[in-house]
Formats: C-alpha cells, structure tokens, sequence
C-alpha cells in the first residue's frame, strides 16, 4: 500500500497481519517532536486521518471514489511519549455519498489510547 506524501515525511508504514485490519505505525523521529520528549498533536492527528483514510480506502475496495473531508474531531486522552505510535481506523458507517470512520491511536497497548477521532467524508464516485 502507497501512502500518501505526508505520511511519508512523519514516517508511517503500514503494517498488516492475515485477517486484521491495517496499522500505521509512526516512529518517534526529530520530525514529530512537539514539546521536548512529546509527540506534536499535529503529527497524532496526521496519523489518525491516515489511518481512518486507509480503513475507508479498504472498506470501498475496487468501487473507487475521491474521499473529501466534512469534519474531523481529535480527542487528545493523554502525551504520546519516545516511542512508536499506532494507530488503526474503523469505518463505523458506509453510504453512497458519505462515510463516518474512527481511528485511534495508541503507544503500549491498544486498550491505552493517546488519541482518538471522529471524521465525515464526502465520497466524490
């Protein structure tokens, strides 16, 4: 899977087991440094709109659309520290026109979160 440009930079691949859905994993580099030994919000919510872009993208399949932002809301539950962080999306409705996907995100284990969004997609077909 090609991940978009942005992505790239902060460093995210895609990482995924038989049978489960697709995570991202952001190494802690230079380049997601918020506060000395955080993660930037910027980069956590860079990582979940990923991660909620590809659930969507695997969710549509071969019936190919634009995908559009309408809303996103990060929660932000507590600091990422210097370690990786994961994040995985779930598409939680799938219209014609519109999808509702949530993501989240977690260091040391999935049942921890550090962050969490909500986000409305138009689908331009």
């Amino acid at each position: 899977m090609t991940l978009p440009p942005y992505a790239q930079l902060l460093g995210i691949v895609a990482e995924r087991d038989a049978g489960a859905p697709t995570e991202l994993v952001m190494p802690f580099t230079p380049e997601v440094l918020g506060r000395p030994g955080f993660v930037h919000g910027g980069a956590l919510g860079g990582l979940l709109e990923m991660a909620a872009i590809v659930a969507l993208t695997e969710a549509l399949g071969a019936d190919a659309a634009r995908v559009k932002p309408i809303n996103v809301t990060v929660d932000f539950m507590r600091g990422g520290r210097e370690k990786p962080t994961r994040a995985a999306g779930t598409v939680t409705r799938l219209g014609t026109r519109i999808a509702n996907v949530e993501a989240v995100a977690w260091q040391d284990s999935r049942d921890k979160p550090i962050a969490a969004a909500r986000m409305l997609y138009l689908l331009v077909r």
